[in-house]
């Protein structure tokens, strides 16, 4: 049932004022005329009262009934004549934001027109009366901002030579990107497309694509099967705070694709299921705080990822179930404290993973499970303080893990129940002040070589 005493629903995309009903308001304002009224009367009265003290109380005159009747009158059609005033107000605003609605649908259609045109010119203009548009619209922003991803997801042949190829289509494309960074600065502007959903699935990027210093704070931006090819596309410096930043199933081949020196503190960037060839991912310097990063089930073709000189600090970095087919993944001057790196359940085969000089306090590197043929796992150097390495159940066919120069106190290396039918485990000058070494239930073959350094040998093939 509906209640007679609630103001009518506001409605998208009208602009009517939200009055309260006639038959309702009037009413009330009238007796709150009267009331007032009311106790203008009987102050008067008692004022008047309390200077004739002491005299004889008159009678009252009819002229001072008629005088307060009229003065009652007098004062509730003025409150009716404001509220009529009031109403014809907000009416006459409610037009206004009818009309304001009109043009800036006008002005939508006439952008989305210019998009569609066969002039690059034309489409450059229309990408920027898009952005225009949802800066002054800040209803309909999201609207505006879908259309633009839209373009960009649209197909796009990067070869000259090619059927579809259109001219001056990447500088329109280049266009929209740099629009949506730079609304993308600063997350406490007015217009500050910050916290929006973006959606660039199967978007192709080519070289000038830049992100540089871009906050990703909440909102959901997807790259999924996007195509990064040739050149350089650019994250570095941003900052991800919040939300989620998708990259699965997207396809990295030739040039580079910069993170460098970007912050992640609670956000998310996934690239499971992604292809790396020939590429190369740098996260140098980066800031991990509380964030993580997913390359669960990617796939490594001599493509190269790059955290040299980051800072894990409760972050996490995560390459489970990965494939490194000739492949590399540098963590040198890494530090990690209380951040986790996870490889475990991957293959690696001719490729190679370093934590050349890394800091080790509190954290955990995981190798668990997986596979490691004519590849290598370098911590030579690294420090390790109450961390741990866990090795458990991996098998080496091959390849070689190597602690050479590696100072342990304190945190623990694993082995447990791994397979060693050939390759190598060095801890060769490693500095042993504290933590263990275990190889319980592993099984070692022939061909296998440890290296025991300052660690007392320790059986093996033993359950």
């Amino acid at each position: 049932m509906n209640n007679p005493f609630r103001r009518r629903p506001k409605q998208d995309g009208r602009h009517t004022p939200d009055l309260w009903p006639v038959w309702l308001v009037a009413p009330g304002a009238l007796l709150l005329a009267g009331l007032v009224a009311y106790g203008l009367y009987h102050g008067a009265e008692l004022l008047l009262a309390s200077e004739s003290t002491g005299k004889a109380a008159k009678p009252v005159k009819v002229q001072d009934v008629i005088k307060t009747t009229v003065t009652v009158l007098t004062l509730a059609g003025a409150v009716l004549a404001a509220l009529y005033a009031y109403r014809k107000q907000l009416l006459d605003e409610g037009a206004s934001h009818r009309a304001d609605a009109t043009q800036l649908t006008e002005r939508y259609s006439k952008a989305a027109e210019q998009l569609g045109h066969e002039q690059a010119a034309v489409r450059l203009a229309g990408v920027y009366a898009m952005a225009r548009l949802a800066d002054d619209w800040p209803e309909q922003r999201q609207v505006c901002v879908d259309v633009l991803c839209a373009y960009l997801r649209m197909p796009y042949e990067t070869d000259s030579n090619a059927s579809g190829f259109r001219h001056g289509e990447r500088e329109v494309r280049l266009t929209i990107i740099r629009i949506i960074r730079n609304h993308l600065l600063d997350p406490v502007e007015d217009t500050t497309w910050c916290g929006l959903n973006l959606d660039f699935t199967g978007t192709t990027f080519d070289d000038g694509s830049k992100f540089s210093g871009a906050t990703f704070s909440g909102g959901q931006v997807d790259f999924s099967g996007a195509t990064f090819s040739g050149g350089r596309v650019l994250f570095n410096a941003a900052t991800f705070s919040g939300g989620q930043v998708n990259f699965v199933g997207a396809t990295f081949s030739g040039g580079n694709v910069d993170f460098s020196s970007a912050t992640f503190s609670g956000g998310r960037v996934v690239f499971n299921g992604s292809t790396f060839s020939g590429c190369q991912v740098f996260f140098i310097r980066s800031t991990f705080s509380g964030g993580r990063v997913n390359f669960n089930g990617s796939t490594f073709s001599d493509g190269q990822v790059f955290f040299n000189g980051s800072t894990f600090s409760d972050g996490q970095v995560r390459f489970s179930g990965s494939t490194f087919s000739g492949g590399r993944v540098d963590l040198i001057n890494a530090t990690f404290s209380g951040g986790q790196v996870f490889f475990s359940r991957s293959t690696f085969s001719g490729s190679q993973v370093t934590f050349g000089r890394a800091t080790f306090s509190g954290s955990q590197v995981i190798f668990s499970r997986s596979t490691f043929s004519g590849s290598q796992v370098t911590f030579g150097r690294a420090t390790f303080s109450g961390s741990r390495v866990n090795f458990s159940e991996a098998t080496f066919p091959g390849g070689r893990v190597d602690f050479v120069a590696a100072t342990f106190s304190g945190g623990e290396v694993n082995f447990g129940r791994a397979t060693f039918s050939g390759g190598q485990v060095d801890f060769t000058r490693a500095t042993h002040s504290g933590g263990q070494v275990k190889f319980t239930g592993s099984q070692v073959g022939a061909a296998a070589t440890i290296d025991w350094g300052p660690f007392p040998s320790m059986p093996v093939n033993q359950p």
